[in-house]
């Protein structure tokens, strides 16, 4: 069920404190933790604590939840002292998703103009 922490899924787990992972903000709604394969040098993801495949379908479900990862996004870059920061959502395993749980992506540290990550 949509929303219901998915057994097989490596957010779920990390949300349920199953699997470590450092972390850099926790709200109500939402965790933000180190990238551990990362793109930048600074690399963060947030994630919605409930389950959705992707950020569509988050957003379709609970639209003020998807709105408070975007706001957690902001105050991420913020702490990390980030004035030039890009967020990703990748959706789909053609598009660079590796896990199916929503979540957006952080990057910053470097220039990032020149293509994408």
């Amino acid at each position: 069920m949509a929303g219901e922490p998915q057994s097989d899924c490596l957010f779920c787990k990390i949300v349920a404190g199953e699997i470590p992972a450092t972390v850099v903000r926790k709200t109500e709604r939402t965790l933000a933790f180190r990238d551990i394969n990362p793109q930048a040098p600074t690399h963060v993801l947030v994630i919605p604590h409930a389950h959705y495949p992707n950020a569509a379908a988050l957003a379709e479900a609970e639209p003020e939840v998807a709105g408070e990862l975007l706001a957690e996004a902001g105050r991420v870059a913020a702490d990390e002292g980030l004035s030039d920061y890009r967020l990703i959502f990748n959706t789909g395993a053609g598009a660079g998703q590796t896990v199916f749980h929503a979540h957006v992506h952080v990057l910053g540290g470097r220039q990032l103009h020149e293509g994408l990550v």
